[in-house]
Formats: C-alpha cells, sequence, structure tokens
C-alpha cells in the first residue's frame, strides 16, 4: 500500500461546463488548481486484452483506472495516445489525465508504481499544459517489431517477445519493400476496413521505415503521424511473405494503390510488436519528473 502522504481522497463534481474536485474535507478546488500531466508507461500485453477499457476484460486502460480509482477515491480518465490489441507491449505509451494540484508528476509516477500490477511500469511523468492532449496532440508515434531467426527464438523466453521466424529471408527484399512505405500513402490496403470512418482518407505520413539487424534476429522500425488499425501488423505478415519468397514484392504497390484490403497478407502476430514512443511538441512540456 502507499503511504498516506501519497493519496488523498477527493471527488469530482460537474459545475456547469468547468470540472471541480471536492476534497475530503470539502473544499472545492476549480478546476484552474488542476494539474495535467503525461504518463510514459511500459506494459507487457500478454496478459491484457489490448489498451482501451471494456467491460469484463482485463485492459491496460482498466488497470491504470483502477489504480487511480484507489489512490484518489474517485473516477480519474487516463486517456491513452493510442489503443494497443491484445498481446501488444509497450515501451513508451503515452497517456493524459488531470489531477489536483498537490499530485505532483513524481508523487502519480512513485504511488502508481506501488499498486500497479508487475506487468505495468511507469517509466515516467511529466507536467504538462492544459490544452495537452495524449491522443490529439501527438505529432508521431513509433513501434518495432520482433522477427527472430534461428532455433534460439523458439526459447520460452524469447517465443513471447517476438516472431519465431523458420523461413529464410531475403534482406534486400525487407530494405525494397520498407523503403515503399515511406512518405505520404493511403494505407486502407493495409487496414481493418470498417475500423476508421469511411471519409477518413487512411493516410498517413511514414517518416521511417527501416528492417535493422539486432542479436538473434531482426527488428521493423517504423515511425508515423498515426496508424491504422492493425497496420503495422500488416506491413510485417506482407513483407515477411515477400522477403520468403511466398508472394511477389509488386503486392505492395498494388496495396498502396487499393481500396481494399482483400491481397493484404495476414497480420504478423501480436506477440511481436512493441508501441515505442510517442512525441509531442516541446512547448506542450511544462516540468518533468
Amino acid at each position: 500500500m502507499p503511504s498516506p502522504s501519497l493519496t488523498r481522497d477527493f471527488a469530482k463534481v460537474n459545475a456547469g461546463s468547468a470540472d471541480v474536485c471536492r476534497t475530503d474535507c470539502g473544499t472545492i478546488i476549480s478546476a484552474m488548481e488542476m494539474r495535467t500531466l503525461q504518463l510514459v508507461i511500459q506494459y507487457d500485453g500478454a496478459r491484457f486484452a489490448g489498451w482501451q477499457r471494456q467491460p469484463d476484460e482485463r485492459t491496460v486502460q482498466g488497470v491504470l483506472e483502477d489504480a487511480m480509482q484507489r489512490l484518489c477515491g474517485t473516477h480519474v480518465a487516463v486517456v491513452g495516445a493510442g489503443r494497443t490489441d491484445a498481446g501488444v507491449h509497450a515501451l513508451g505509451q503515452a497517456a493524459g489525465l488531470n489531477v489536483p494540484d498537490k499530485w505532483t508528476p513524481h508523487t502519480v509516477r512513485r504511488a502508481l508504481n506501488a499498486v500497479l500490477p508487475k506487468d505495468v511500469w511507469i517509466a515516467a511523468s511529466h507536467e504538462m499544459k492544459a490544452e495537452f492532449h495524449a491522443r490529439y496532440s501527438a505529432v508521431s508515434r513509433s513501434y518495432r517489431y520482433l522477427v527472430g531467426i534461428g532455433e534460439d527464438a523458439h526459447s520460452p523466453f524469447r517465443s513471447g517477445r517476438e516472431l519465431a521466424f523458420g523461413r529464410t529471408l531475403d534482406p534486400g527484399l525487407l530494405d525494397h519493400c520498407a523503403r515503399l512505405f515511406t512518405g505520404d500513402h493511403s494505407f486502407r490496403g493495409f487496414a481493418v476496413k470498417g475500423t476508421a470512418p469511411e471519409t477518413d482518407d487512411h493516410h498517413c505520413i511514414v517518416q521511417q521505415s527501416e528492417w535493422v539487424q539486432r542479436t538473434g534476429g531482426l527488428a521493423y522500425v517504423v515511425k508515423a503521424n498515426r496508424f491504422l488499425h492493425h497496420m503495422v501488423r500488416f506491413l510485417v505478415g506482407t513483407m515477411l511473405d515477400v522477403a520468403s519468397g511466398r508472394r511477389q514484392s509488386d503486392v505492395i504497390e498494388r496495396l498502396l494503390d487499393a481500396e481494399e484490403n482483400h491481397e493484404v497478407s495476414p497480420p504478423a502476430p501480436a506477440h511481436g510488436l512493441y508501441l515505442e514512443t510517442v512525441e509531442y511538441p516541446r512547448e506542450l512540456y511544462l516540468v518533468s519528473a
């Protein structure tokens, strides 16, 4: 249990359009006395049904909001920079929340890490300007997908954290495919149909797309202003099919021009994917913890 100095009971009360909080002494605190915080979160996605809170499912957002309820005595919304699928991990997921002024970035981080389960950890906490929004203020997001090569990739200490791939891969084809994704493209052919509005053009601006060597295998690193549902996993699954000889490389160009996802390969498994970083404009930061 966190020490009493780290907790403070307050109840959220609506007063017109402004949010106010009532402390345990009955004192009204105006919205001007609230802090806006950004949490940088790491989690092992193996036992989570994704980020977004769902009834009767264990989710990262649900665990965080339950922890804040335990600390504060009332519901505190924790808004993520984006949703990760069931089984996807995070090294730097970002989330925003508003807390009474007494809660500093340091005390929130320390208190949360004292009550959160072992598969979630707050790596950092930053004070942000009031206009900060975890999702809409983000300027880029980066993902990394791990592919294990060789027999050792099937080890129980690795197989739940990377894709153990048993076929020979052509590194030249991997690099060629990855380069095709850079720039501003419609990724409708690499997304789950119906998860974005039809009025959405499905365009993403990809700033980085490359395969890199790592101990025991490869990693696909991709950075963009936004990502569509399952998009990274579809990219990886299709590139692996091309580089292992299952498909011709021209499928990439066709999918970048496609209005449907009929030709896309099955998505790579979720357990190899990591949300690595979320970036925000520097001017939104006030104090770093």
